[in-house]
């Protein structure tokens, strides 16, 4: 492999299995299963100028920010991990009952929908925000900028294609998916929680 070309490549794909596009597919349909059309483009594209607007300004000034605040990437790895859990635990037991309607509360709370938790933490999670660090520290600001965009742009395309699959399924397998989607959710979230107190014990022990 080229010498030029090998940082792109080591950038993008440690960033690519952070980010995990096919892994949003059941949790945005989750999500996103009572909206329209229209209301669904907003919010994917809400989600999208959240995760890119986070992306950058932590490319860019993320070390300054954590600093600045005093927390750690393992104080990001448990609060995401909190907001994911409860998520996952409210679509598992209420799902069917008691979902909240992201349209309930008009555009604004579609709009926060599309923020939180979709743009924050499933689109750019700790693991993203932990790689684009990284990143940036072993291969520079343009090879790091360069694997984020190409990554941003499979995302979306992932999130447009995701009502065709959901369609595809049809409504029950939709359902079936997004349960399972939540179970590995409340998985995740749990380990998300552990590596964050993990790493905490280890710096402090």
């Amino acid at each position: 492999m080229s010498s030029y070309i090998a940082p792109y490549v080591e950038s993008f794909l440690p960033l690519f299995v952070a980010i995990n596009p096919m892994g949003i597919i059941p949790i945005y349909l989750s999500v996103t299963e009572s909206l329209s059309a229209s209301e669904r483009r907003r919010l994917t594209l809400q989600a999208m100028l959240t995760a890119i607007g986070l992306s950058v300004i932590i490319l860019f000034a993320g070390q300054l920010i954590f600093s600045l605040l005093g927390i750690t990437v393992n104080d990001l790895r448990v609060g995401g991990g909190l907001i994911l859990l409860v998520l996952s635990i409210s679509n598992l037991i209420f799902g069917d009952y008691r979902r909240r309607d992201p349209t309930e509360g008009g555009e604004e709370d579609l709009a926060s929908v599309g923020i939180v938790p979709l743009g924050i933490p499933l689109i750019v999670g700790p693991a993203a925000i932990t790689s684009i660090l990284v990143s940036r520290e072993a291969y520079g600001y343009i090879p790091t900028l360069v694997s984020l965009i190409v990554n941003m742009g499979l995302v979306f395309l992932t999130l447009i294609a995701s009502p065709y699959i959901g369609r595809f399924a049809g409504s029950a397998g939709s359902r079936a998916i997004a349960k399972v989607a939540s179970l590995f959710l409340a998985a995740i979230s749990v380990a998300m929680i552990r590596a964050g107190i993990m790493g905490m014990v280890r710096l402090h022990p």
